[in-house]
């Protein structure tokens, strides 16, 4: 998420009224998520695990519940509660606004499109030429959409991303500041859930076509020309590349990346990172060449066994 102009490290740390190190010019530009994060950003961590991550990346500031050593060229802020403050910052520059009209009145349509009396538009969408936007569709705030999209009934383009803290007796949610940009020739199908970036913009691919029933999480960015059938569940932070077809029930886990290409057959379970042009299968997920020889033995092992206990 972007400021719209730069703010100092020492003007960030005095909003929240805590200490830091590190040049008090330094420009802050944007707010991220670790990873989407890019330079001039706030990114927050919490955890050990992730001191280094973060400290590394390309962040100018970061977050941090613990005095460490400032890397060259970056600031720190030193907070009990980094995701607390992270909050804060978010909802203190975009604040959310729930929007009181059927279509408002600062979105903007396209000439020739077909869009449904019945269609929630929120603020600050844009909606571009040729497209066609069936009942109940609900396309929420700062949510961009190209030329002769196509987008069936019951989706929700949009929503809360899925991304809490656990605090012991309940879960914290981080707040949804990010966007959504539907590029031209999408097709999106009945039924569908598309959330907004936490912090960055949740991006489907020109020319992707999505069937009934599929969830993308926040800040998923699927590239061009997909295909992806129904009942597909995709978490937030995954890298979908061009043409990459995903058949019904995939699994796919956050912060992973799919390579071009690839075909994952249904039901298959994604929890790690797959190189592009080859076919997948299973859960957890292989190559399907690998796994349909796995699938040929066991079908043997009955005779296997019978002949085991005849010798």
């Amino acid at each position: 998420m972007k400021l719209g102009k730069g703010y100092s490290l020492a003007a960030i740390a005095k909003l929240l009224d805590s200490p830091f190190k590190g040049n008090e010019n330094l420009e802050v530009s944007g707010i991220n998520e670790i990873h989407r994060v890019e330079l001039g950003d706030i990114v927050f961590v919490d955890h050990p695990k992730y001191y280094d991550k973060a400290l590394n990346s390309a962040a100018s500031v970061v977050l941090i519940n613990k005095e460490v050593e400032v890397p060259e060229g970056k600031g720190i802020i030193i907070c009990d509660d980094p995701f607390r403050n992270f909050n804060f910052i978010l909802n203190y520059f975009n604040p959310f606004e729930l929007s009181d009209e059927q279509q408002s009145k600062n979105s903007e349509i396209g000439e020739a499109c077909k869009i449904h009396p019945s269609v929630v538009i929120g603020k600050n969408v844009k909606i571009g030429k040729n497209c066609i936007i069936f009942p109940n569709v609900s396309i929420l705030n700062d949510v961009t959409i190209g030329d002769n999209v196509i987008i069936q009934s019951g989706t929700v383009i949009g929503s809360f991303g899925f991304y809490y803290k656990n605090r012991g007796d309940h879960f914290d949610r981080l707040n949804s500041c990010g966007s959504v940009m539907i590029e031209n020739f999408v097709e999106i199908g009945a039924n569908c859930t598309i959330d907004r970036g936490v912090t960055a913009v949740t991006t489907i691919g020109a020319g992707t076509k999505i069937d009934n029933l599929v969830q993308v999480g926040h800040d998923t960015i699927i590239g061009k020309k997909c295909l992806i059938a129904a009942q597909a569940g995709i978490a937030g932070c995954v890298n979908i590349e061009d043409e990459v077809t995903i058949w019904g029930q995939v699994g796919i886990a956050s912060g992973i990346t799919i390579g071009e290409k690839t075909v994952l057959y249904a039901q298959s379970g994604v929890g790690k990172s797959l190189k592009g042009n080859k076919s997948y299968l299973g859960s957890p997920v292989d190559e399907s060449r690998a796994k349909f020889k796995e699938m040929a033995m066991m079908r043997q092992l009955p005779e296997l066994f019978s002949k085991f206990k005849s010798a």
